[in-house]
């Protein structure tokens, strides 16, 4: 930790032309002693990232396994549907709860979801029949998770300078990632030596203590109005006194910055993946430690697919920035085709109606290696896609008003599409279908987002980009 507080120390020291402002800006010193480790920017996103390393972490490595661990995976498909509609209707207005409650009790609050949404499958192992549990604790979930996801962009985009904006997006999401790592391991190692088709009651207890680690965590995270970034400027935070200010930054933030739209698809493309990778591949063609192990590899990829694009390629001062947009991407977009090119000559070789527990690929079948490398793609792919849409949102403004807007779009509108393939799931439309949409859809979210790349990234974000604080006060 004291290696990376250095170097982002290093990196805010420059003073380079993409920093956070601070040509415009009042200049603090920053505090001594420990409370320059405690109050450094660095730690705090850390910190974050451990919030969601136990309990968002935990979801995702419940999800890998595809449905929930579960043989039978149409309780957690209905489950995420429901978890994806109330998180798009309550992500429009958690910005709001957000600026009212302050982020750690935000976080809080948005943490208890994970527990009682991973004690509901551990009540189905018990008592079969207790499905609609499962489906009820997703949507009190999606309210959380809004919660949650709100505070988390806030703090995440507001804590770096401009020229650190990557690397800080590629420092949370490894440690987030490292929670489905972790938890990916813990289900392997607990179910290693079963060929059966779900897991065991340890798996789920074990994810259940994570998650309640993880609601305490805020309360030994720092307020962000006593952060000052490693270029002496103070991280404020942003407050609407009301729900008429709230709806008005929306419709501001549109009007003074349409280029936005342009992403929308993109968002909307960025949760809906999932169902086929974790259901209808990993979850229907393989045993459950071979899902587990799947599971395993899938986060542990995520992490250095966040950190590559983040820190080598998005935060690479030596080179403008318009330039890294494009370099940017054109590696998310070659691995769109890449991934589902090679996914689909597996697609192609089941359906829902052949498969079975009988068929399901082991770690020890001959054809598990390939099988297993596509599920590394598959990683590496999610991580550059959300780091990347996150960096776009962060080249656009350095308006934290207009930042917490734009983060509420992307929840929210990411929240609808896995909202729709989810239940598309639960009512079992045919693998291929669910497949083709994934494909079309995230390759036509990349080709929308390339205008707004070309037209709207600069190489230095200007006044006129933070159009939101005009909005009226009242």
């Amino acid at each position: 930790m004291s290696n990376a507080l250095a170097e982002a120390e290093k990196i805010g020291g420059e003073r380079t032309s993409e920093d956070s402002g601070s040509q415009r800006a009042e200049i603090f010193e920053r505090p001594k002693g420990w409370r320059r480790i405690y109050y450094h920017p660095v730690l705090q996103v850390s910190l974050l990232g451990l919030v969601c390393f136990m309990c968002p972490g935990m979801f995702n490595a419940l999800s890998g396994l595809g449905g929930g661990g579960q043989v039978k995976s149409t309780d957690q498909a209905n489950a995420s549907s429901a978890l994806y509609a109330t998180f798009a209707f309550f992500g429009f207005f958690s910005g709001t709860i957000n600026n009212v409650l302050g982020p750690r009790l935000t976080l809080m609050l948005g943490t208890w979801g994970y527990s009682l949404y991973i004690a509901s499958f551990l009540a189905v192992n018990i008592k079969p029949d207790a499905g609609d549990f499962v489906v009820v604790s997703g949507a009190v979930l999606g309210v959380c998770a809004a919660l949650l996801w709100t505070a988390q962009g806030s703090l995440m985009m507001s804590y770096p300078t401009e020229a650190q904006k990557g690397t800080f997006i590629g420092i949370f999401w490894a440690i987030f990632n490292l929670g489905g790592v972790v938890g990916s391991a813990v289900a392997l190692g607990q179910n290693f030596n079963s060929t059966a088709g779900s897991v065991g009651n340890g798996t789920y207890i074990g994810f259940l203590i994570l998650t309640l680690i993880g609601v305490f965590i805020p309360l030994f995270m720092a307020n962000p109005d006593k952060i000052i970034r490693t270029d002496g400027t103070r991280v404020v935070q942003v407050r609407h006194p009301s729900w008429k200010t709230e709806f008005l930054s929306l419709f501001i933030a549109l009007k003074t910055d349409p280029w936005i739209v342009l992403l929308f698809p993109m968002f909307f493309a960025s949760n809906y993946f999932y169902t086929w990778q974790f259901n209808d591949y990993n979850g229907a063609i393989f045993t459950i430690r071979a899902r587990g192990l799947n599971n395993f590899v899938y986060w542990t990829s995520q992490i250095f697919g966040s950190l590559f694009i983040g820190y080598f390629i998005l935060d690479r001062n030596q080179v403008r920035r318009r330039v890294r947009a494009f370099v940017g991407w054109t590696l998310v977009f070659a691995m769109v085709f890449v991934v589902h090119i090679w996914a689909y000559f597996y697609q192609r070789t089941y359906t829902r109606e052949t498969v079975s527990p009988a068929t399901d690929i082991d770690i020890f079948a001959k054809s598990y290696p390939a099988h297993v490398w596509l599920m590394i793609f598959y990683g590496l792919l999610d991580s550059m896609w959300q780091t990347f849409a996150y960096w776009l949102m962060g080249a656009m403004s350095n308006d934290l008003a207009k930042l917490a807007v734009f983060t509420g779009f992307y929840k929210s509108i990411q929240s609808c599409g896995a909202a729709g393939v989810w239940r598309a799931d639960g009512v079992e439309l045919p693998y291929m279908n669910i497949f083709i949409s994934t494909w079309v859809l995230t390759a036509a979210g990349m080709l929308f987002a390339f205008p707004m790349v070309y037209f709207r990234v600069k190489d230095h974000t200007e006044d006129e980009d933070e159009g939101l604080s005009q909005a009226p006060k009242e």
